[in-house]
């Protein structure tokens, strides 16, 4: 069992984005899945990207915002939503007018320093 208090919670920050691992490598080595609780600030993007070789599932809990995916496609996505990404799909998000907070669960896990600039 591990128990992380809050003040030891690595957080991850890239301009407009921060994203506090909750689970994750660096922190839990033997964990089977990266969880990580995202705080975007409003107007802010979050590029598209992939993950090839995991999924990833995102919790809408504050906002509202739109996922950007494949095709250049858009999807309206607000606090309840959930978005499931397989291996390879592409997602990324744009936020509304206010803050968005979601709850992303990776597996496998993944360790996200590399995607951002900065850790808190």
């Amino acid at each position: 069992m591990e128990v992380f208090e809050k003040n030891n919670i690595v957080s991850l920050t890239n301009p407009g984005v921060v994203s506090r691992q909750l689970i994750w490598p660096t922190g839990s080595p033997n964990a089977r899945a990266t969880i990580t609780e995202v705080h975007v600030e409003p107007h802010a993007v979050q590029p598209r990207h992939i993950h090839e070789h995991s999924e990833q599932i995102w919790y809408a809990l504050k906002g509202t915002g739109t996922l950007l995916v494949g095709n250049d496609s858009e999807i309206a996505f607000r606090a309840g939503d959930v978005a499931r990404f397989a291996e390879g799909d592409v997602h990324g998000l744009r936020n509304g007018d206010g803050e968005f907070i979601y709850l992303s669960v990776t597996t496998p896990p993944i360790n996200f320093e590399r995607a951002y600039q900065a850790q808190m």
